[in-house]
Protein backbone atom coordinates (compact mmCIF):
# COMPACT_ATOMS: atom_id res chain seq x y z
CA UNK A 1 0.00 0.00 0.00
CA UNK A 2 1.26 3.75 -1.06
CA UNK A 3 -0.08 5.86 2.06
CA UNK A 4 -0.06 9.67 2.25
CA UNK A 5 2.63 11.65 4.38
CA UNK A 6 0.23 12.73 7.19
CA UNK A 7 -1.45 9.54 7.93
CA UNK A 8 2.40 7.65 7.77
CA UNK A 9 3.17 10.61 10.17
CA UNK A 10 0.71 10.45 12.72
CA UNK A 11 1.18 6.25 12.77
CA UNK A 12 4.90 6.61 13.13
CA UNK A 13 3.92 8.91 16.13
CA UNK A 14 1.35 6.46 17.75
CA UNK A 15 3.93 3.38 17.36
CA UNK A 16 6.08 3.40 20.72
CA UNK A 17 5.92 0.00 22.32
CA UNK A 18 4.81 -3.40 21.24
CA UNK A 19 1.56 -2.54 23.33
CA UNK A 20 0.63 -0.17 20.46
CA UNK A 21 0.48 -2.69 18.01
CA UNK A 22 -2.69 -4.14 19.34
CA UNK A 23 -4.13 -0.48 19.92
CA UNK A 24 -3.11 0.35 16.32
CA UNK A 25 -4.28 -3.10 15.01
CA UNK A 26 -7.82 -2.37 15.93
CA UNK A 27 -8.57 0.56 14.25
CA UNK A 28 -7.93 -1.65 10.91
CA UNK A 29 -4.26 -1.28 10.48
CA UNK A 30 -2.18 -4.69 8.91
CA UNK A 31 -0.57 -6.09 11.58
CA UNK A 32 2.81 -6.42 9.42
CA UNK A 33 2.78 -2.76 9.03
CA UNK A 34 2.50 -1.82 12.40
CA UNK A 35 5.23 -4.56 13.42
CA UNK A 36 8.12 -3.64 10.26
CA UNK A 37 7.12 0.75 11.26
CA UNK A 38 7.62 -0.17 15.07
CA UNK A 39 10.73 -2.00 14.31
CA UNK A 40 12.20 0.36 11.80
CA UNK A 41 11.54 3.42 14.42
CA UNK A 42 13.24 1.00 17.37
CA UNK A 43 16.61 0.39 15.20
CA UNK A 44 16.37 3.97 14.59
CA UNK A 45 16.10 5.47 18.33
CA UNK A 46 18.84 2.92 19.34
CA UNK A 47 21.34 4.27 16.90
CA UNK A 48 20.88 7.55 18.18
CA UNK A 49 20.71 7.18 21.56
CA UNK A 50 22.86 3.96 22.36
CA UNK A 51 25.80 5.61 24.31
CA UNK A 52 23.54 7.86 26.05
CA UNK A 53 21.44 5.57 27.92
CA UNK A 54 24.59 2.97 28.09
CA UNK A 55 25.82 6.22 30.30
CA UNK A 56 22.90 5.41 32.75
CA UNK A 57 23.91 1.97 33.28
CA UNK A 58 25.29 2.68 36.94
CA UNK A 59 22.03 4.20 37.91
CA UNK A 60 20.16 1.16 36.34
CA UNK A 61 22.00 -1.32 38.02
CA UNK A 62 21.53 0.71 41.33
CA UNK A 63 17.76 0.97 40.20
CA UNK A 64 17.43 -3.08 39.49
CA UNK A 65 19.29 -4.40 42.87
CA UNK A 66 16.16 -2.16 44.62
CA UNK A 67 14.24 -3.76 43.03
CA UNK A 68 12.66 -2.19 40.27
CA UNK A 69 12.54 -5.22 37.25
CA UNK A 70 14.16 -5.00 34.01
CA UNK A 71 11.19 -4.37 32.31
CA UNK A 72 10.35 -1.38 34.35
CA UNK A 73 13.97 0.06 33.56
CA UNK A 74 13.26 -0.54 30.05
CA UNK A 75 9.71 1.72 30.32
CA UNK A 76 11.50 4.45 32.06
CA UNK A 77 14.39 4.77 29.84
CA UNK A 78 12.46 4.01 26.74
CA UNK A 79 14.69 1.66 25.43
CA UNK A 80 14.43 -1.79 24.08
CA UNK A 81 13.78 -4.55 26.59
CA UNK A 82 16.92 -6.78 25.79
CA UNK A 83 19.47 -4.21 25.28
CA UNK A 84 18.22 -2.22 28.58
CA UNK A 85 18.83 -6.15 30.42
CA UNK A 86 22.25 -6.26 28.25
CA UNK A 87 23.29 -2.67 29.57
CA UNK A 88 22.19 -3.70 33.61
CA UNK A 89 24.13 -7.29 33.26
CA UNK A 90 27.04 -6.28 31.88
CA UNK A 91 26.77 -3.14 34.66
CA UNK A 92 27.25 -6.08 37.02
CA UNK A 93 29.77 -8.21 35.64
CA UNK A 94 28.47 -10.45 32.97
CA UNK A 95 30.34 -10.19 29.34
CA UNK A 96 28.29 -9.95 26.58
CA UNK A 97 28.83 -13.05 25.44
CA UNK A 98 27.44 -14.62 28.96
CA UNK A 99 24.49 -12.48 28.94
CA UNK A 100 23.14 -13.59 25.48
CA UNK A 101 23.65 -16.90 26.36
CA UNK A 102 21.28 -16.27 29.29
CA UNK A 103 18.93 -15.23 26.47
CA UNK A 104 18.67 -18.32 25.26
CA UNK A 105 18.94 -20.12 28.30
CA UNK A 106 17.04 -17.93 31.19
CA UNK A 107 17.00 -21.47 33.18
CA UNK A 108 20.93 -21.07 33.94
CA UNK A 109 19.93 -18.30 36.10
CA UNK A 110 17.97 -17.66 39.89
CA UNK A 111 13.86 -18.04 39.26
CA UNK A 112 13.39 -14.20 40.19
CA UNK A 113 16.12 -13.27 37.38
CA UNK A 114 15.04 -15.57 34.87
CA UNK A 115 11.36 -15.26 34.84
CA UNK A 116 12.32 -11.17 34.59
CA UNK A 117 14.58 -11.95 31.48
CA UNK A 118 11.29 -14.28 30.02
CA UNK A 119 9.56 -10.67 30.57
CA UNK A 120 12.08 -9.12 28.73
CA UNK A 121 12.22 -11.23 25.75
CA UNK A 122 8.42 -11.77 25.16
CA UNK A 123 8.07 -7.87 24.74
CA UNK A 124 10.80 -7.16 22.71
CA UNK A 125 9.94 -7.25 19.34
CA UNK A 126 13.55 -6.48 17.58
CA UNK A 127 16.25 -7.71 19.31
CA UNK A 128 14.71 -11.16 20.84
CA UNK A 129 15.56 -13.95 18.50
CA UNK A 130 12.07 -14.38 17.74
CA UNK A 131 12.10 -11.00 16.68
CA UNK A 132 15.24 -11.69 14.52
CA UNK A 133 13.54 -14.13 13.12
CA UNK A 134 10.72 -12.72 12.19
CA UNK A 135 12.75 -10.05 10.11
CA UNK A 136 14.76 -12.59 8.03
CA UNK A 137 11.49 -14.67 7.47
CA UNK A 138 10.12 -11.27 6.02
CA UNK A 139 13.18 -10.89 3.92
CA UNK A 140 12.38 -14.51 2.75
CA UNK A 141 9.30 -13.36 1.92
CA UNK A 142 9.81 -10.69 -0.26
CA UNK A 143 12.25 -12.20 -2.29
CA UNK A 144 9.76 -14.90 -2.92
CA UNK A 145 7.28 -12.91 -4.37
CA UNK A 146 9.15 -11.13 -6.30
CA UNK A 147 11.11 -14.57 -8.16
CA UNK A 148 7.64 -15.79 -8.33
CA UNK A 149 6.27 -13.04 -9.95
CA UNK A 150 8.86 -12.79 -12.58
CA UNK A 151 9.10 -16.56 -13.44
CA UNK A 152 5.01 -16.46 -13.44
CA UNK A 153 5.99 -14.37 -16.60
CA UNK A 154 8.89 -16.64 -18.18
CA UNK A 155 11.46 -13.55 -17.68
CA UNK A 156 14.99 -15.00 -16.92
CA UNK A 157 17.24 -13.43 -14.24
CA UNK A 158 20.01 -14.11 -12.06
CA UNK A 159 19.39 -13.88 -8.28
CA UNK A 160 22.40 -12.21 -5.22
CA UNK A 161 23.65 -15.34 -5.16
CA UNK A 162 24.25 -15.90 -8.61
CA UNK A 163 26.04 -12.83 -9.17
CA UNK A 164 28.04 -13.14 -5.39
CA UNK A 165 31.17 -12.23 -6.26
CA UNK A 166 30.94 -10.57 -9.87
CA UNK A 167 30.19 -6.78 -8.87
CA UNK A 168 30.79 -5.09 -5.97
CA UNK A 169 26.64 -4.38 -5.12
CA UNK A 170 24.16 -6.55 -6.28
CA UNK A 171 19.90 -6.55 -6.77
CA UNK A 172 18.53 -9.24 -5.27
CA UNK A 173 17.26 -9.89 -9.24
CA UNK A 174 19.27 -8.65 -12.35
CA UNK A 175 17.29 -9.44 -15.59
CA UNK A 176 19.02 -11.39 -17.94
CA UNK A 177 17.52 -8.48 -20.59
CA UNK A 178 15.67 -5.19 -20.25
CA UNK A 179 12.56 -5.19 -19.67
CA UNK A 180 9.52 -2.35 -19.84
CA UNK A 181 7.99 -1.91 -16.51
CA UNK A 182 4.87 0.88 -16.21
CA UNK A 183 6.74 2.88 -19.78
CA UNK A 184 10.44 2.76 -17.79
CA UNK A 185 12.94 0.36 -19.07
CA UNK A 186 14.78 -1.46 -16.46
CA UNK A 187 17.37 -3.64 -15.32
CA UNK A 188 17.03 -4.89 -11.98
CA UNK A 189 14.71 -5.34 -9.38
CA UNK A 190 15.53 -5.21 -5.50
CA UNK A 191 12.93 -6.29 -2.91
CA UNK A 192 12.41 -4.91 0.36
CA UNK A 193 10.53 -6.26 2.82
CA UNK A 194 10.67 -2.65 5.07
CA UNK A 195 8.10 0.40 4.26
CA UNK A 196 9.65 2.35 2.31
CA UNK A 197 9.79 6.33 4.13
CA UNK A 198 11.74 8.67 3.71
CA UNK A 199 15.03 7.93 6.18
CA UNK A 200 14.41 4.46 4.92
CA UNK A 201 14.19 5.28 1.11
CA UNK A 202 17.31 7.89 1.42
CA UNK A 203 19.59 4.58 2.86
CA UNK A 204 18.56 2.12 0.41
CA UNK A 205 19.27 4.95 -2.53
CA UNK A 206 22.70 6.11 -0.92
CA UNK A 207 24.41 2.49 0.07
CA UNK A 208 22.43 0.36 -2.92
CA UNK A 209 19.91 1.40 -5.21
CA UNK A 210 22.04 4.36 -6.88
CA UNK A 211 25.27 2.22 -6.66
CA UNK A 212 23.01 -0.39 -8.97
CA UNK A 213 22.06 2.28 -11.16
CA UNK A 214 25.80 2.82 -12.18
CA UNK A 215 26.47 -0.47 -12.79
CA UNK A 216 23.73 -1.49 -14.58
CA UNK A 217 21.08 0.60 -15.54
CA UNK A 218 17.62 1.81 -14.05
CA UNK A 219 15.73 -0.62 -11.92
CA UNK A 220 12.83 -0.75 -9.32
CA UNK A 221 12.82 -1.06 -5.85
CA UNK A 222 9.96 -3.02 -4.36
CA UNK A 223 8.50 -2.26 -0.56
CA UNK A 224 6.24 -4.99 0.20
CA UNK A 225 5.41 -3.32 3.41
CA UNK A 226 4.30 -0.15 1.89
CA UNK A 227 5.84 3.28 1.25
CA UNK A 228 4.89 6.74 0.94
CA UNK A 229 3.22 7.68 -2.22
CA UNK A 230 5.68 11.12 -2.79
CA UNK A 231 9.12 9.54 -2.45
CA UNK A 232 12.03 11.67 -3.98
CA UNK A 233 13.50 9.24 -6.38
CA UNK A 234 17.06 9.76 -8.11
CA UNK A 235 17.27 9.52 -11.59
CA UNK A 236 16.78 5.51 -12.64
CA UNK A 237 15.42 4.60 -9.69
CA UNK A 238 11.84 3.88 -9.30
CA UNK A 239 9.52 2.91 -6.80
CA UNK A 240 6.81 0.17 -6.38
CA UNK A 241 4.56 -1.48 -3.34
CA UNK A 242 2.99 -4.59 -3.53
CA UNK A 243 0.60 -3.82 -6.36
CA UNK A 244 3.58 -4.52 -8.84
CA UNK A 245 2.14 -7.94 -8.63
CA UNK A 246 -0.78 -6.76 -10.69
CA UNK A 247 1.40 -5.51 -13.17
CA UNK A 248 3.39 -7.53 -15.92
CA UNK A 249 6.76 -6.40 -17.58
CA UNK A 250 6.64 -5.71 -21.33
CA UNK A 251 9.71 -6.73 -23.84
CA UNK A 252 11.50 -3.89 -25.22
CA UNK A 253 9.94 -3.57 -28.96
CA UNK A 254 12.90 -3.25 -31.47
CA UNK A 255 12.85 0.01 -33.38
CA UNK A 256 12.26 -0.67 -37.09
Amino acid sequence: MKMEYEEYRDLYNSLNCTEDIGKLEARGYDHQLLETLLTQKTSRDVKKRFYTVKKKTPQMLREWKKGTSLMELSKKYLFPPILTAMFVFMEDGASKKEFWSYVREPDQLNDVTAAELREVISNDLVYSTEGNEKQRQRGIWGEGLLQEWLDGQGISYRTENDLRGEFGKTPDCLLDEPMMYNGRKIHWIESKASFGDNTEFRFNCRKQLSPYTELFGPGVVVYWIGCLDDLECPPGVYVSDISILQNKLETIKEEE
